[in-house]
């Protein structure tokens, strides 16, 4: 009983009860009346001032912070709130929010290695695969060729060329990882220059325009004539950018289709827009293309060649750029990639006076 604040206050209130009343007996004109009344008043109002001081400025308290040290034991943090927004006199309650501060930020602690721990397992997982896939090829058509098609000069070039196919899709998985592990971990600089987007889109598409002609796919290229469309990047990874973006409408358009690239400039960005007329990519799928190995068809897009590493590049380069990619995509009817970057405005030359 002694531990609860009721018994607490009966004992606080019996004490400053007695200590009025022998304090009134000291007067002369003090009644017996007058002893019981003061007592009894003295009694009630201590005690439930004591009461409700101990009750919710200290045993409340007190118990809140042995639920929470319970719950973090058992490492369940469900229901712990951080309360900042609420407002006490107790001494207690700093003590309160500094144990729920420290629990929640261990659970974001926790979470966040579960994920990583997580994403580790997927990663190792995807890139066992990726690599597996080349080198089950190349080391097919080598140990083929060992077993006696060497002797054959029509295979043997045939089965070397497929080989070297495979190395090569190897070769450039790697570059792309490297690529990426620099980029994540800040070893790749960028080197910001100003140039012409327009004059790098142009030299982009005459480069691609081959690959989309296998298909009987047309590239357009739309942009104001009267406008400028210099910008303050990082030349070759904008050229990585857009290269990416463009093949990818190519490789995942239909045959005989289409493929608008757009550059738009307004205020002080410019807008570059790449849109095909493909399969288009589902709802479901639009938040997960720019992880790393993620595929929406994962044997289609195999068969057309890639490392799964492409829209994940562009993501970080234009993050570097303090920029972002969007997307927008309906099914049957294709997709619109999209970025911006900051239009380089630069002043004319003030003409020189003539003397």
């Amino acid at each position: 009983m002694l531990t609860t604040s009721r018994g607490i206050s009966l004992i606080l209130a019996v004490a400053i009860s007695a200590l009025t009343v022998a304090f009134l007996m000291l007067m002369d004109d003090a009644t017996p009346t007058l002893l019981i009344v003061a007592g009894g008043i003295s009694f009630s109002v201590s005690y439930i001032l004591i009461n409700v001081t101990l009750e919710f400025l200290i045993f409340k308290e007190i118990g809140h912070i042995y639920t929470v040290l319970g719950k973090i034991q058992k490492k369940d943090l469900t229901g712990i709130a951080d309360g900042s927004n609420r407002t006490s006199i107790s001494p207690l309650r700093k003590i309160n929010k500094t144990i729920n501060s420290y629990a929640l930020a261990k659970n974001k602690e926790i979470e966040t290695l579960q994920k990583n721990a997580e994403f580790r397992r997927e990663f190792i997982a995807d890139i066992s695969h990726e690599l597996k896939t080349p080198i089950f090829a190349a080391q097919g058509y080598v140990h083929t060729l060992l077993d006696g098609a060497v002797d054959d000069k029509e295979v043997r070039y045939k089965f070397l060329k497929r080989a070297a196919k495979s190395l090569n899709a190897l070769d450039k998985l790697v570059h792309d990882l490297l690529t990426l592990s620099q980029m994540e971990s800040g070893v790749n600089k960028f080197h910001f220059e100003s140039f012409d987007l327009r004059e790098l889109l142009q030299e982009l598409i005459e480069e691609l325009e081959h690959k989309a002609e296998k298909r009987d796919i047309l590239i357009r290229f739309f942009y104001d004539k009267d406008k400028t469309f210099k910008t303050i990047a990082d030349k070759d990874k904008i050229f990585r950018v857009c290269q990416n973006l463009i093949s990818n409408a190519i490789k995942y358009n239909n045959d005989g289709g289409e493929v608008e690239v757009r550059l738009k400039s307004h205020k002080n960005q410019i807008t570059v827009e790449v849109k095909d007329n493909g399969k288009g990519i589902p709802p479901e799928d639009l938040k997960r293309i720019f992880e790393r190995f993620y595929r929406v068809e994962k044997s289609r897009s195999r068969e057309k060649g890639g490392t799964g590493l492409g829209l994940a590049i562009v993501k970080h380069i234009l993050e570097g750029h303090k920029s972002k990619i969007s997307v927008s995509s309906t099914v049957g009817k294709g997709s619109i990639f999209s970025f911006e970057l900051p239009l380089d405005q630069v002043l004319p030359e003030k003409p020189k006076k003539t003397q």
